[in-house]
């Protein structure tokens, strides 16, 4: 029996003539809308904190993920990574002002989240249960 192959319907070109970086609402997910992105956000939206601190608090994240995030967010002026002591490689990460500005944004994603989904926690109780003063 000869194996029959359908024909694809052909797709829909798109006619915006705005190309989709363009976007403001992609551009901002672009910034922080990854799996890790948001814990970070949210740690150091409490107090700043190094890397190893940030490693040890955020579940399941790789050491591999954590230094890409982290050098796409300060690339993307998200957070500022203070330098201490070159030498004893004493780093520090916070939030920039443009940081701090996303956390009404993800105030907001808490509360739907709150809402709507069943057994969350929210940032403030995530803080609690992982941070370690």
């Amino acid at each position: 029996m000869k194996q029959v192959v359908t024909k694809r319907l052909p797709g829909k070109k798109s006619t915006s003539s705005i190309p989709l970086p363009q976007c403001s609402v992609i551009a901002t997910l672009k910034l922080f809308a990854t799996k890790w992105k948001p814990c970070i956000l949210c740690y150091l939206s409490n107090k700043p904190l190094r890397y190893n601190e940030l490693y040890r608090i955020i579940p399941n994240v790789s050491r591999k993920m954590l230094s890409e995030h982290l050098k796409e967010m300060e690339a993307d002026a998200i957070i500022v990574r203070r330098v201490y002591d070159k030498k004893m490689q004493r780093v520090e990460y916070s939030l920039s002002p443009k940081g701090i500005s996303l956390l009404p944004l993800l105030e907001q994603l808490q509360n739907w989240g709150l809402s709507n989904i069943k057994n969350v926690l929210s940032i403030q109780e995530m803080l609690a249960v992982t941070m370690v003063d």
